[in-house]
């Protein structure tokens, strides 16, 4: 019997990875956070000064990279050829590159390959825009987790004012709809909702609420497989 898999996607700023942390931790799975694989690419490529639309190189790159995620003291650390990268990935040159990287059908293969290994030795909890369609469309639950284009705006706007970043909502804001656009109509995997998908809209939930509500579901699968 195939390990447990919980497939959570959703736009932007939907809090994914906020709540696949959590419920990982609850459940006592592994987190795999996708983007973090994609991003620490990007860094590998912008440390390289690989020219990003190489797309040869930026494929013999990934080909030929040791990337490791390993859960250490309840946190996700990445790591690329032997070296922690966890905190470099979150600049915002990596944020602004990563698209050329996630854009590049051979690379996308490469790390779904390395996604679906974990589930050898693993029951996981991953999210990302493409993980119940492409990596694991087996997944024994699949959620689909939006907010309202106003709510992830102002998440994302709150999270950049935490950090001491001077921003705009309305600036945000628009960058999130075109976020959403390319996410929904990119050649490859693009986001979309899976009829298989439970549908969660986040907008007036709390954190708990929104972990509870997965943790349920995922009982109830767990309970009819057993």
């Amino acid at each position: 019997m195939k390990n447990f898999v919980i497939a959570i996607d959703g736009p932007a700023g939907a809090g994914k990875s906020t709540i696949a942390k959590l419920v990982a931790e609850r459940l006592g799975f592994l987190y795999i956070d996708t983007g973090a694989m994609y991003r620490a690419l990007t860094l590998k490529a912008l440390k390289k000064n690989l020219p990003l639309d190489d797309r040869k190189k930026l494929i013999e790159m990934a080909k030929n990279t040791d990337l490791k995620l390993i859960q250490k003291n309840k946190k996700l650390h990445v790591i690329v050829d032997g070296e922690d990268v966890s905190e470099e990935i979150r600049s915002e040159e990596v944020s602004r590159n990563t698209h050329y990287i996630a854009s590049i059908p051979e690379i996308r293969e490469i790390l779904w390959d390395m996604q679906r290994k974990y589930r050898e030795t693993h029951n996981i909890v991953m999210e990302g825009r493409d993980i119940g369609s492409k990596v694991f469309p087996d997944a024994q639950l699949k959620i689909y987790l939006d907010a309202s284009v106003d709510e992830r705006a102002k998440r994302r706007y709150l999270q950049l004012k935490e950090k001491g970043i001077d921003v705009d909502f309305e600036e945000i804001k628009k960058e999130v709809m075109e976020r959403d656009k390319k996410d929904k109509n990119r050649k490859i995997a693009p986001l979309v909702k899976l009829p298989d998908a439970v549908y969660i809209d986040t907008t007036n939930m709390t954190i708990e609420e929104e972990v509870e509500t997965i943790i349920k579901l995922y009982r109830e699968r767990e309970f009819k497989s057993g």
